[in-house]
């Protein structure tokens, strides 16, 4: 809370339709002025897709970017089993998009949005990532502009098709009971369709994944897998950090090891708005 209370400059700020759901929070340093021009990093919870909000995740990482000048955007979204999918990614992707048309009065740069999140919200930032404008993800706003100039998942969920036989025994059982709300053996295609793994392209933006080796609900051989793919396909720069005894969600609360990732995603997307800084002169 007091980290929240130091760095959020503008709180509950609606994105959409749907109440407390629909809420986010603008993270920016008091002497940044509305014309900054500062990149934007856009935080996306993570909770199984069933639990979690805009608070008390991805502080380590919020709080560095904007002592480092960034804008940066915390949000909360429909939550299973009261929602049923796609409404996380719908609510993820409405988000992105009130953040490319109003970010700017806060003193960011909405032509640079990147997206991150962890576990839940690293299977959300990777998937938004891969489907800009997609319409079935963007119903009654196909228009908007939903891309992104980065993406940094943290021990992401990436596959919920389970081709290669890398995710946790227990994960089609909860997406079938909680998320999707039906089998994936009669129906696949929403599986199917959520999936990053099968979403990798040559337009893909660029990626930093990073996983714990030691992670026991989402093992890293997901995140191995995700990567050979991105790396397969994309035309960008696909960065993978393996660390050695991380569990998961490491980052949750401050620690050497969440400052040190903080710095090394931080020095990534600062690499990346340069080059994108280049581009436009």
């Amino acid at each position: 809370m007091r980290i929240h209370r130091t760095y959020v400059h503008a709180a509950d700020l609606g994105y959409g339709e749907h109440g407390g759901a629909s809420l986010l929070d603008v993270w920016r340093r008091p002497d940044l002025t509305a014309a900054g021009g500062a990149p934007v990093l856009v935080q996306i919870p993570g909770g199984a897709w069933t639990m979690g909000n805009k608070q008390g995740q991805g502080h380590p990482l919020l709080s560095h970017l904007v002592d480092r000048g960034w804008v940066c955007v915390s949000i909360s979204y429909r939550l299973g089993p009261r929602n049923v999918w796609p409404a996380q990614v719908v609510d993820v992707k409405r988000a992105l998009a009130w953040v490319k048309e109003n970010i700017s009065d806060h003193g960011g740069d909405p032509n640079f949005v990147a997206v991150s999140g962890g576990s839940a919200g690293g299977h959300l930032a990777a998937l938004a990532a891969l489907t800009p404008g997609d319409p079935a993800f963007q119903p009654g706003f196909e228009d908007a502009d939903t891309s992104v100039a980065a993406a940094v998942p943290l021990y992401g969920v990436y596959d919920w098709t389970n081709r290669d036989g890398t995710a946790h025994d227990l994960l089609a059982r909860h997406l079938e009971a909680k998320i999707v709300q039906g089998r994936m053996a009669d129906d696949p295609g929403p599986f199917e369709s959520a999936s990053p793994t099968g979403r990798v392209g040559p337009q893909a933006p660029p990626f930093f994944v990073v996983h714990g080796r030691n992670d026991s609900y989402v093992p890293v051989e997901q995140a191995r897998s995700f990567v050979r793919a991105l790396r397969a396909a994309s035309h960008e720069p696909v960065v993978f950090a393996e660390l050695p005894f991380a569990q998961h969600a490491f980052d949750v609360l401050g620690s050497v090891r969440a400052e040190r990732t903080a710095e090394a995603v931080a020095q990534f997307l600062s690499t990346v708005h340069t080059r994108h800084l280049g581009r436009r002169r």
